[in-house]
C-alpha cells in the first residue's frame, strides 16, 4: 500500500538524512553484536541454483538467476535472504554455543510488490546464533526479542540525541501475542488488520506462531518449511517458535514489520514441515541433506530491515527516502506530489 501522509514534510533534508542513516546503522549494528554476542562474517550475494540454499521466501517468488561462463552455464541465483546460509556458516566457522553471526545482507526480490515500505532492493542486517537443545523454548525466543528491542529503544535515543525535534515513540517494552491469541480477539479481521490493530494498541509487539494453520484454518502469514519451527506445539495447544517483531509506525499511522525470525527447524521439525507444505523431496537438496546428517548446530535467527529501522527512526514516509532503487513512474510521481522525495 502506497501511504501518502497529508501535510508531510521530511524533518530532515538530504544531506542530513544521509548523515542520520549512517548513525543509526552503526549504532544499532554495534548494540545488537554486543547484545546477542554475534561476530561479524562476509556472506555471499550469489548462490548456486538447485543447492536449497537460497531462501525461497513464501515459496513462490521467483529469484534474479543467470547463467555463469565459467562454470559450463550452470545457473546461480541473487540472494532472496540468507536464513539457510547462515545456519551452514555457524557450522563453517565452528561457532560456540551462546555465540554467532550477524551479516550485511543485500538481496533482490523482482517479485515484490512495492509500495511505501516495499522495495526491489533489500537490506537487512542477518543474524544467527547456536542454541542448546534446551533453548528450543518460547521463553528463550521472548528472552531474545527482548534484547533485540533493547538495542532499538538505546538507538532511538541516540537519534533524538542528535536530532531533538525526532522525538522518541516507542514504549518501553514490547508485549507478546501468539497469533491465535490476535485471532480470537479479532475474528472478524484478516491478518494485516489483526497486526494494525494490535500494533495501534500496544505500540511495539512480537506476534509468535507464523506460517502454521490457526483455529480457522488458515494461516497469519506464509514462511518456509524449512528454517524457521513453526510447527511445534506446546501444552497450551499455541505453535510455532518464531514471530515477527511489529511496531506502530507514527508517520504512516499503520503497523510497520521490522523483523522476521524464530529459532530454528531441528531434523524433525524439518521433516515435518515439509510434509505439511507438500516439499518432501527437498530433503534430498545439499543443505537439506546436511541438517539431516547433524552438519548444523541448532540455532535461532533472523533477519531487521536496515531501510526500515532508519525510516522509522528518521521518521520517512517512504522506504526510497533511504535507500536508492527502482519505482513505478506513477509512484514517483505520486510521491512527488505528496513532498516524498525518493532517492
Amino acid at each position: 500500500m502506497l501511504h501518502l501522509p497529508k501535510g508531510y514534510h521530511s524533518i530532515l533534508d538530504l544531506k542530513q538524512t544521509e548523515k542520520a542513516i549512517k548513525l543509526v546503522k552503526d549504532f544499532f549494528e554495534m548494540g545488537l553484536a554486543s547484545e546477542l554476542r554475534l561476530r561479524r562474517v562476509t556472506a555471499p550475494i550469489i548462490v548456486m541454483k538447485v543447492t536449497g540454499i537460497n531462501d525461497d521466501l513464501n515459496g513462490v517468488e521467483r529469484p534474479v538467476a543467470f547463467p555463469i561462463k565459467s562454470l559450463d552455464d550452470r545457473q546461480a541465483e541473487v540472494v532472496q535472504s540468507l536464513a539457510k546460509w547462515k545456519r551452514m556458516a555457524l557450522a563453517d566457522y565452528r561457532i560456540e554455543e551462546g555465540y554467532g553471526i550477524y551479516t550485511d545482507m543485500n538481496a533482490l526480490r523482482p517479485d515484490e510488490d512495492l509500495d511505501s515500505i516495499h522495495s526491489i532492493y533489500v537490506d537487512q542486517w542477518d543474524w544467527e546464533r547456536v542454541i542448546s537443545r534446551q533453548d528450543r523454548n518460547v521463553e528463550f525466543l521472548k528472552d531474545i526479542v527482548r534484547r533485540i528491542y533493547s538495542s532499538l529503544k538505546r538507538t532511538e535515543f541516540v537519534v533524538y540525541e542528535n536530532y531533538p525535534e525526532i522525538t522518541p515513540h516507542l514504549p518501553e517494552e514490547i508485549t507478546f501475542f501468539h497469533a491465535e491469541e490476535i485471532l480470537d480477539m479479532y475474528p472478524a479481521l484478516p491478518p494485516r488488520e489483526r497486526e494494525y490493530k494490535i500494533a495501534e494498541k500496544y505500540g511495539a509487539v512480537f506476534i509468535m506462531g507464523i506460517g502454521g494453520k490457526l483455529s480457522n484454518g488458515e494461516k497469519h502469514d506464509g514462511r518456509a518449511p524449512d528454517y524457521d519451527d513453526w510447527s511445534t506445539t506446546s501444552a497450551k495447544g499455541y505453535a510455532g517458535l518464531n514471530g515477527d517483531i511489529i511496531i506502530w509506525n507514527p508517520t504512516l499511522k499503520d503497523s510497520f514489520e521490522i523483523s522476521s525470525m524464530g529459532i530454528r527447524v531441528d531434523e524433525e521439525a524439518l521433516l515435518r514441515q515439509l510434509k505439511l507444505t507438500g516439499f518432501e523431496e527437498r530433503k534430498n537438496l545439499y543443505w537439506h541433506n546436511r541438517l539431516l546428517h547433524g552438519d548444523f548446530p541448532l540455532s535461532i535467527g533472523g533477519g531487521i530491515g536496515q531501510s526500515r529501522i532508519c525510516m522509522y527512526f528518521l521518521r520517512k514516509a517512504h522506504i526510497g527516502e533511504v535507500q536508492a532503487s527502482i519505482w513505478p513512474p506513477d509512484m514517483l510521481e505520486e510521491c512527488r506530489n505528496a513532498n516524498i522525495m525518493l532517492m
